[in-house]
């Protein structure tokens, strides 16, 4: 089975995606990992991911398109899972080339809605362990003693720069202007399945693994 996971930022794409790891033996495939791979595997392709990346340029579609089809081509375990891709209209049709020329399928493409308040909320709360990355929230998950991580010990707590508010909606407008016309894109073809993105994770794994069947 291959899907897509579709969302604004911070909606917990990559939390599902490593439970369907888990659950289902797939195979996540996050752009900003497969860049990152790239950058440090001395590969031909490798070579131009960090040189984009050393120039502070933001890496050309041709390049994703290539990354992803490097990983089309090996086995694909219990299917794929696209998280982070595609963006826009044109790698929507980018993946759909590449897939039918490797004899595969989109089986799904889960979109996983959200409220923007409920979600800023949920983004400029959360600070996780420097340690360990086990994750903690203002409101929802404190550390049992304030500053120390329940799992490792830790007291290194650690809050992204870009999870503030003022981002937070500059990166929620990016979406909705390129990513969010995906949602009609993929519902005309009979490949879209919504689920609530605000409920606790195992809800929303739940809800998941009911739209999938």
């Amino acid at each position: 089975m291959n899907i897509i996971l579709l969302g604004p930022p911070g909606a917990g794409k990559g939390t599902q995606a490593r439970r369907l790891v888990e659950e289902r033996g797939m195979i996540q495939l996050s752009t900003g990992d497969m860049l990152r791979e790239a950058k440090d595997s001395g590969t031909e392709m490798g070579e131009r991911v960090a040189k984009v990346m050393a120039a502070g340029e933001l890496v050309t579609d041709e390049i994703v398109i290539g990354l992803i089809e490097e990983k089309l081509k090996g086995d694909n375990g219990g299917g794929f899972i696209f998280d982070g891709f595609p963006r826009t209209l044109a790698q929507a049709d980018a993946l759909g080339e590449l897939l039918e020329k490797y004899g595969k399928t989109l089986d799904a493409v889960i979109e996983m809605r959200v409220d923007d308040d409920a979600l800023m909320r949920r983004i400029t709360g959360r600070f996780t362990c420097g340690n360990c990355g086990e994750v903690y929230h203002d409101e929802t998950k404190r550390p049992k003693v304030d500053g120390v991580c329940d799992v490792c010990g830790a007291s290194d707590m650690k809050r992204r720069a870009d999870d503030n508010e003022e981002s937070l909606r500059t990166r929620l407008m990016e979406y909705y202007k390129k990513t969010s016309p995906l949602i009609g894109y993929y519902y005309a073809k009979g490949k879209l399945r919504s689920v609530n993105g605000l409920g606790e994770i195992d809800e929303v794994a739940a809800s998941i693994a009911k739209a999938l069947g």
